[in-house]
């Protein structure tokens, strides 16, 4: 199947149908059942409902958009400190050789 289900985001699609079905009832009994005065009544209402919902700021945590919201990437990591090679505690700095 070329669509991949699991990428959908099902909230949007439900909300949008919610709002297609009132829109048509809303349609439909403004226009007393005449099907061309519905559908053109029913495609201004969800206009007007899909801008609502989509433009209005509202503030609430909504989806409004048909794309994924991606989460912020990380800022990137900070260079590593320059660390300096710590000194010996022992004081002698050769290996003496043996004499021979």
């Amino acid at each position: 199947m070329p669509i991949d289900l699991a990428a959908v985001n099902w909230l949007y699609v439900i909300v949008l149908a919610i709002l297609v079905f009132v829109s048509t009832l809303v349609g439909n009994v403004l226009s007393f059942h005449h099907r061309m005065m519905a559908a053109l009544l029913s495609a201004i209402v969800f206009a007007g409902l899909f801008v609502f919902w989509t433009y209005y700021p509202h503030n609430l945590p909504l989806p409004t958009t048909l794309t994924v919201q991606k989460a912020a990437a990380p800022p990137p990591a900070a260079p590593p400190p320059v660390v300096t090679p710590e000194k010996p505690r022992n004081p002698v700095m050769e290996i003496p050789t043996p004499a021979r």
